[in-house]
């Protein structure tokens, strides 16, 4: 028999044990629920349910709320009553998850009758009216009716089956017309332990062991550091006793002795609590959705909005009671602390180990700018010492020289004199000297010492936080898979097949899993893909191909005038890499959504699967997008000149750009510094502190609209109802821009040595951005175990190789560190730099270029004969004029042999660093040999302890022994077993579960 209470709205009424039944029969041990429809039998189309049994006069309604409490209903209270938010209005449960839907009454829009009238949307898809309802004549449903109706049947079956599974639930009435209700769901402490057995969660036991410390050395060493570090160290319980460590075992019910379990409602902290009922929420099905697998398919089919675990309350309350979210406020998530380590014990407690380990590789990744910094500041004030003592910038400094250049466009340009490009010759070599190779092979070594270090720190997170040797879970299909497989299986199956699928789904689930989608399935995903991608990346390099059309006309256009003659390179450089700047930003966003897309296409089956297509996919679009404009001007922009008397032209008329007369490297310093610095303050911050409070804006302007504000409600709202407002962005775009910013670090730093301490200043303002926006600005995520960062980690280790091959090439062509070094050894007459620019520049016969494009106006004599341009080409006087010179060829051989030299030798390095680090520190592979030996002492102990505790009750009844030699036959159970479900041990509760 159904049976269903009336509640008032905002302050459920109380139950007593008495009242609480569940599926007709008496409460069960230790729990007491409320009886609730049920889904109705497969035989049973076309009835309701009032039709199929249920009395009318007992009191059901097809509005009943689902909810199990506790105390008499006689008792009233008030929310101003309530001790916290965080729990059942009894107070005592605690609220370890919340679904959320929104609902429309039917009747909520005109035309289709009153909300007192009762309709049934039978399986059918037929509608069927309520011979209880007392309606005068037949109501049509609309639509949006039908589709209402079906959702709050799936709901209702939902909500059944997750308290067939042991969970509790608790949920308003839908008192408005329409409006947002929250299912609150509590995990007892019976279904806590079964999961977390089934889950094999490792939990601490009542062992605690010292760690060791190292030698004596070390350890006084460590002792200072601690003493000078102090300040540095957030005030969190968990640095307060860091050398004492529990031995960990997976959870089970039939070793409860092991544990030191004085609280059960305390024992699983609020993560463990919400991931356990997340598991639970995933497998569960819905029959009346297509039995849909977990509520990440009823999200997808709007049968729920959200589903997420609560906050520990306020993180900025004026009340003196501290909370996990407030302490980390407090000590993490403000500006104020930037200059504090960050408590990533409590980060990993509060978020789970998935975030817990992006903030350690954050805080490490920003540490080791630290030391790469300083040396790029080094490398950059060696520049600035030694300008005055760089020959080259000298001789082209020097008006003496006089040497004649060839015009840099046709009619309107004159010839120049060298000398006018003192300036940028001397910024060049701010970035262009000796210095800047070693800084290079530096900073291809610190890639390779940054990712040794994060795997020895990571096996050490893993051993402070019990991840080593945990497996890996068996993850669900996503929805978008099983509607995939449901439609093939349509198409290719009849009938009977289908119906065979819609009743043994779970039990052959695990037949054939492997072979529902085969690559003929997903080949149109994949080809889609292919050509999706290749048309992102061709677009791209037509960006940039537009943009080196812009500057080649405004270039020419300026050169027209002469009021801007003089500050043509500045300009188009300028403007054009800020042009870039806002097209790689709005591509971004662009090109993340497509990445998601083409994703969805291909149907990945699992959560992870999907995570680390998704991943791979937007990397390789953001990293073209990002290093396409910088790319051009390092290795393409005036090679592709051409000569005097025979340039290259791109449409008629326009020559293609040459380098500034110091070379291309203090350009692409230039481009790389401004998307570098762009990326960073607009994207990465502006972006990340506007867009969550935008959309926490717009969520609360919604609800203010479609809902009818209770003035009650507002006053004192819900944890359930701040949280609901929060949003959720996962850590894909967290990684994402600091592998982009690693990328800017690492590939083109011989240009811009300053690079790290600019990426340096950012993470410093990131870490605590990222900080309070998990704090405040998001939903608080599921916890999530894991050993590594996954994926991340094999794309960083990509981009330290890559960036090797990127500096040495920089190095050999970009930069004139080379043929600087073939001059002296090879050409200069005194072992000297002296004559390098008169060696680096051709002469050209005026008298030879083409019709039409000598200056017009000249300023210089008309005793000019020749021009000079840099190339190493035979002068006109030769007997092959203007062909490649020796210089040209020796100058490419050891450029060639530079990157082969420089990529072996760094590559060498590397390898050699890596082999001298052991990816497992010594003191941890020490210490899980150890607990090792620990644990079973421990576990022998407990055996033995409670065996000796089995034992003296039947030593102390002496008669006993003379009844079981006797009568065996009716003696009790033998001593030494105990019976099914209980344990016992010293030092703590006996448990029965």
């Amino acid at each position: 028999m159904d049976f269903d209470i009336p509640l008032l709205p905002g302050s459920p009424r109380r139950l007593s044990p008495r009242m609480v039944v569940r599926g007709g029969q008496g409460p069960k041990h230790g729990q007491q629920y409320l009886k609730v429809p049920g889904p109705r039998a497969q035989g049973l189309q076309g009835s309701s349910p009032r039709a199929s049994g249920q009395p009318p006069g007992g009191g059901s309604s097809p509005n009943s709320s689902v909810i199990n409490n506790y105390l008499d209903a006689s008792e009233q209270v008030s929310s101003e009553a309530r001790l916290s938010r965080m729990h059942f209005h009894d107070n005592q449960r605690k609220v370890d998850y919340v679904l959320a839907y929104h609902y429309r009454k039917r009747g909520a829009h005109p035309g289709h009758g009153s909300p007192g009238h009762s309709l049934a949307i039978v399986s059918n898809g037929e509608t069927g009216k309520d011979p209880h309802a007392g309606a005068p004549s037949d109501i049509e449903l609309g639509p949006l009716d039908g589709l209402e109706d079906q959702r709050k049947e799936q709901r209702e079956e939902f909500e059944h089956n997750l308290m067939e599974a042991g969970l509790e639930l608790e949920k308003d009435l839908e008192s408005k017309s329409q409006g947002s209700v929250f299912v609150r769901i509590h995990a007892p402490w019976q279904v806590l332990a079964r999961e977390a057995e089934f889950l094999k969660i490792k939990v601490p036991t009542k062992k605690m062991y010292e760690i060791k410390s190292e030698g004596s050395i070390a350890k006084t060493f460590n002792k200072i550091l601690q003493k000078l570090s102090s300040p540095l160290k957030p005030r969190v319980p968990e640095h307060s006793n860091s050398r004492m460590k529990n031995l960990s075992y997976p959870f089970s019910r039939e070793k409860m002795y092991l544990y030191n379990i004085q609280d059960k409602d305390t024992f699983f902290d609020n993560a463990t609590r919400s991931r356990i009922v997340h598991e639970i929420l995933k497998r569960t099905t819905c029959s009346r959705a297509n039995n849909s697998m977990g509520i990440n398919s009823l999200i997808a089919n709007n049968v729920y909005e959200a589903a997420y675990p609560l906050h520990d309350g306020e993180y900025d309350g004026a009340g003196d009671d501290m909370n996990d979210r407030k302490l980390l406020y407090q000590e993490w998530a403000r500006y104020g602390v930037f200059y504090k380590f960050q408590p990533i014990d409590l980060i990993r407690k509060y978020f789970g180990e998935k975030i817990g380990l992006y903030f350690a590789w954050l805080g490490l990744y920003t540490s080791f700018l630290i030391p790469s910094s300083i040396i790029g500041v080094i490398v950059f004030l060696y520049g600035c010492a030694t300008i005055e003592e760089d020959i080259p910038s000298k001789e082209m400094c020097d008006q003496q020289n006089a040497f004649t250049m060839c015009p840099l466009c046709d009619k309107s340009c004159d010839y120049w004199n060298l000398s006018s490009a003192c300036g940028t010759a001397r910024a060049s070599h701010l970035f262009d000297n000796p210095a800047t190779v070693f800084f290079s092979i530096f900073m291809a070594l610190w890639a390779t010492m940054f990712l040794e270090n994060w795997k020895r720190l990571q096996m050490r997170l893993g051993y402070f936080w019990d991840l080593t040797g945990i497996e890996e879970e068996e993850e669900h299909s996503r929805p978008e898979y099983e509607t995939k497989v449901r439609e093939k299986m349509l198409k290719e199956s009849d009938k009977s097949v289908v119906q065979k699928l819609g009743t043994h789904s779970t039990e052959s689930e695990d037949e054939d899993d492997e072979d529902k989608l085969t690559w003929k399935d997903r080949f149109p995903g994949y080809l889609m893909n292919f050509a999706s991608i290749l048309f992102m990346i061709a677009l791209t390099f037509s960006i940039v191909f537009g943009v080196i059309v812009y500057r080649i006309t405004t270039a020419a256009a300026l050169s027209l005038n002469k009021a801007t003659r003089s500050n043509v390179r500045v300009t188009v450089t300028a403007t054009a890499v800020i042009i870039n700047l806002v097209v790689i930003l709005i591509l971004d966003e662009i090109y993340g959504a497509v990445a998601k897309w083409l994703t969805k296409i291909e149907v990945p089956k699992t959560e992870q699967t999907f995570e680390e297509r998704l991943i791979l996919k937007a990397f390789l679009l953001k990293f073209v997008n990002a290093y396409s404009p910088i790319f051009y001007v390092a290795f393409f922009k005036g090679r592709f000149v051409g000569r005097p008397g025979s340039y290259v032209y791109v449409f008629d008329g326009y020559r293609m750009e040459e380098c500034a007369p110091g070379g291309c490297l203090m350009e692409l310093c230039i481009q790389l510094s401004i998307i570098m610095l762009g990326k960073q303050l607009i994207q990465n911050n502006i972006f990340e502190i506007g867009v969550p409070k935008l959309k926490k804006l717009f969520r609360k302007l919604k609800d203010e609209t479609e809902g009818e504000t209770d003035s009650t409600h507002s006053k004192h709202p819900e944890q359930w109802d701040l949280d609901y407002s929060l949003a959720y962005t996962g850590l894909t775009p967290e990684y994402m821009e600091m592998i982009i910013q690693f990328g800017f670090v690492t590939l083109f730093v011989a240009s811009f040595p300053l690079a790290p301490v600019f990426a340096l200043l950012n993470n410093v303002i990131e870490v605590r951005l990222d900080a309070k926006k998990f704090v405040t600005e998001l939903r608080r995520p599921d916890a999530v175990r894991t050993k590594d960062i996954g994926i991340w980690f094999d794309i960083l280790s990509g981009i330290g190789k890559f960036s090797v091959i990127i500096n040495a090439f920089v190095i050999a062509v970009t930069s004139d560190f080379i043929p600087r070094l073939v001059y002296q050894y090879a050409y200069s007459h005194n072992g000297t730099l002296h004559g390098f620019v008169n060696h680096t520049l051709s002469f050209f016969n005026i008298s030879q270029l083409k019709e039409g494009t000598q200056p017009e106006n000249s300023q210089f004599d008309l005793e000019v004969q020749f021009c000079r341009f840099k190339d190493y080409r035979e002068p006109p006087w030769a007997p092959n004029p203007y062909e490649f010179s020796k210089q040209y060829w020796s100058v490419l051989s050891a450029r060639l042999a530079f990157v082969i030299i420089f990529q072996n030798l760094v590559m060498f390095l590397s390898v050699l660093v890596d082999w001298m680090i052991p990816d497992i520190p010594t003191d941890i592979s020490d210490q899980i040999k150890r607990e090792k030996s620990l644990f079973v002492d421990f576990f022998l102990k407990e055996e033995h302890e409670k065996l000796r505790l089995m034992e003296e009750p039947a030593r102390r009844s002496p008669g006993t022994g003379r009844r079981s030699r006797r009568s065996p036959a009716a003696s009790p159970a033998p001593s030494g077993r105990s019976q099914p479900g209980s344990s016992m041990s010293s030092g703590s509760h006996q448990t029965n579960v």
